[in-house]
């Protein structure tokens, strides 16, 4: 059976740049059924192509890419490729064939469906408006709408614009909405951004005459400055010559006149909520159809739409840099340690797919050259989690300071987060490390989080296995233990969030191989930056990435000279003792013109532990970038700072240490407590990031950022 009727058939995707004829080829190779445009596709009535062989669409060149789609199909392959179709004047063009096969039905009917694609020449681009508005609206926008980035937004704008409606396109917002500003009523002076470029000419002048990124405001006298101060469409549908060669004076842009000279232009405001955004700016090169007032209509229709979605982007670039700009003034932004051990921190907010969230890390320098080493992670994303984060980070600090030990502070932080959880429902994870530089033993506990990574000097590495706590916030579960370990001297202390080792394409376990990898045997003798730096590696890339928070420690013990210790009898004899022990220390540090001070603090620190506590005690010095001086007994009452009256006999003990010391406290140890002051010493300043003088160590590049 021959037909002119069009075969039935899903016809590829077309636009307004081409015209498709649908054919139907039976088993034999030949034409049985024919689409009613052929003429104006190959220039041929149907009836000179009906039983005709199908071969004889194409000349000697394309026969054999012909056959090769019938072929495919003959095995039930849809094939498509471009061949050289003949046209009935005895010209040719290009096309793009699709063969779809065809199955069921009687011999007689077609098995093959073909479908030859061939762009219209220029004057009948841009005929058919409905096609044009259905290729503008159908689907475009939900599909560049998709993307909540601006800068994709705008480039999956122009790619809709052109060629459906124009052959060349640029999308210009207010520079306040790129840098995620309040965008207010803007007049023609506007700073303006451009975000996006594209043409189908194949010209590059488009590009290198009005490039990507460029901000400029356009001068009076401009259709450009025009659509900006009336905020309405402004149609040139033809620009002669003089008119184009005055646009490129006025914005002094010679390549601009000669470039606009004989296009059709119309520019389309972006207005969204009742503000101008910025235009899209659509031209149509010399040789198509010019611009007519039914093509501004579709294009205001489309522009409208397209603001919306420009708006959208906007609110979220928006909100996410306040989200992201909130939570870099809530984390850190000096890191402190004893001068012996080195800190390396790296954080990387989440990729632009996904929000911002609530990771954290802390490096605190403790008094007895002590140092917190604190990671966590707030669950959920965006303000909330990151004001949830600033939350347990500002209480951890204080706790840290206060010197609770690890367990403990994670209790009282696990008890806030209940409370706050009546608020608003929260859960967050957390370890927390306190390493002690005189001892090389670090005590760790934590509340639901991945497992610290310790790297000897030697070159093992193992993931330390810490009593389990659930999360905080969470209710129920066991209590929150800690645990210590003893540490190799140089060994690397690695605490982390979840999204360095965990995302959509690998597996956790996956991700906790590679970092033991990266702190392997050849790990030992990088710089802490390499360290940082191989830790990140790879993560950049990807798109769904979660927020990073690193920290890495090099643990090193305070030199055997720089810290002394001594254990005294329960007897007034031993502040005369712990004087002249005092004295002698401070001297083989030269540190004489401390030591009547030196020796007094003693003094009334021993003279307070005495009187309270039962035993012996214990008094140590240590020299780090401040003198300190510490008891140790073994009751857990903890001393308190009180104004004694005119006629008391005591009570001014720790009032004479908080005058004279830089800084004073105490903390409980498992056996009593200890009440240490510090001193500064001469010429040094405690709260520099060099190291001490007399340490041996080395310094590395960025030590000021990361031990500040």
């Amino acid at each position: 059976m021959r037909s002119v009727m069009a075969p039935r058939g899903d016809a590829p995707a077309t636009d307004s740049a081409s015209r498709t004829l649908v054919l139907g080829i039976d088993g034999s190779r030949r034409i049985v059924q024919c689409g009613p445009n052929a003429r104006a596709v190959l220039g041929r009535a149907p009836e000179e192509l009906i039983g005709h062989p199908a071969i004889e669409l194409v000349g000697d060149v394309g026969k054999a890419e012909l056959e090769a789609l019938l072929e495919a199909n003959d095995a039930g392959q849809e094939r498509n490729g471009v061949i050289t179709v003949l046209r009935g004047d005895g010209t040719s063009t290009e096309a793009v064939m699709t063969a779809q096969p065809l199955v069921g039905g009687d011999s007689a009917a077609p098995a093959t469906l073909l479908f030859v694609r061939v762009a219209l020449p220029p004057s009948e681009r841009y005929q058919d408006p409905a096609l044009m508005r259905r290729a503008l609206m159908d689907d475009q926008l939900t599909r560049f709408g998709a993307s909540l980035d601006l800068d994709q937004s705008a480039r999956g704008l122009v790619d809709v614009v052109v060629p459906h409606y124009c052959n060349a396109a640029s999308v210009l917002v207010l520079e306040s909405l790129v840098a995620a500003d309040e965008v207010h009523a803007e007049s023609g002076s506007a700073v303006l951004r451009r975000i996006a470029v594209t043409s189908d000419d194949g010209n590059p002048a488009w590009t290198s005459t009005f490039p990507v990124g460029e901000v400029l405001v356009f001068p009076e006298g401009t259709p450009y400055r025009q659509v900006m101060d009336t905020a309405r469409p402004v149609h040139l549908p033809h620009i002669d010559v003089d008119s184009a060669s005055e646009i490129g004076r006025l914005w002094k842009r010679g390549p601009a006149g000669e470039l606009l000279s004989g296009v059709s232009m119309v520019l389309l405001p972006m207005i969204a909520r009742d503000t101008l955004l910025g235009f899209i700016a659509c031209t149509r090169v010399p040789g198509f159809r010019n611009f007519d007032a039914y093509d501004v209509e579709i294009g205001m229709e489309f522009a409208t739409r397209a603001a919306i979605v420009i708006d959208n982007a906007r609110l979220f670039s928006r909100e996410r840099a306040t989200a992201l700009a909130l939570q870099r003034s809530l984390l850190p932004n000096r890191l402190s340690a004893p001068s012996s051990v080195e800190v390396r921190h790296r954080y990387l907010p989440g990729s632009k797919l996904v929000e911002v969230g609530g990771d954290w890390y802390e490096s605190i320098a403790l008094p007895g050259a002590r140092v917190a080493l604190i990671v966590g992670d707030v669950a959920g994303h965006g303000v909330r989690a990151a004001v949830t984060m600033g939350r347990l980070r500002t209480a951890l600090h204080t706790l840290a300071n206060l010197e609770l030990p690890p367990a403990d502070a994670l209790h009282v932080m696990h008890e806030l987060m209940i409370e706050l959880g009546e608020q608003e429902p929260h859960f967050a994870t957390c370890v927390y490390a306190v390493y002690d530089a005189t001892t090389g033993t670090i005590e760790i506990a934590s509340a639901g989080h991945l497992p610290p990574l310790l790297a000897g000097p030697n070159g093992d590495n193992e993931y330390l296995q810490v009593p389990p706590a659930p999360p905080l916030g969470v209710a129920g579960g066991s209590a929150i233990e800690s645990r210590e370990f003893t540490v190799e001297d140089g060994s690397l202390f690695v605490i982390y969030t979840d999204g360095l080792v965990e995302n959509r394409g690998r597996d956790i376990d996956d991700g906790l191989a590679r970092l033991q990898t990266v702190f392997g045997p050849d790990s030992v003798g990088h710089s802490m930056e390499d360290l940082a730096k191989a830790t990140l590696a790879g993560v950049y890339a990807d798109q769904h990435r979660d927020d990073i928070a690193v920290l890495i420690a090099r643990l090193r013990r305070l030199p055997e000279d720089r810290y002394a210790s001594w254990t005294l009898p329960a007897d007034p004899a031993a502040v005369r003792r712990a004087r002249g022990l005092v004295s002698s220390r401070l001297e083989d540090w030269g540190l004489e013109e401390l030591d009547y001070t030196t020796e007094l603090l003693a003094s009334e620190l021993i003279t307070n532990a005495l009187r309270y506590a039962p035993g012996p005690i214990e008094l140590r010095l240590l020299l780090e970038r401040t003198l300190v001086c510490e008891v140790l007994d073994r009751s857990a009452a903890l001393p308190r700072l009180r104004r004694a009256e005119d006629d008391d006999e005591n009570g001014r003990g720790l009032l004479v240490v908080s005058q004279l010391a830089h800084r004073w406290g105490t903390r409980r140890t498992a056996a009593g407590k200890v009440v240490w002051c510090e001193q500064i010493v001469p010429g040094v300043d405690p709260d520099a990031s060099e190291q001490v003088p007399g340490w041996p160590g080395e310094t590395w590049p960025g030590e000021n950022h990361h031990r500040e």
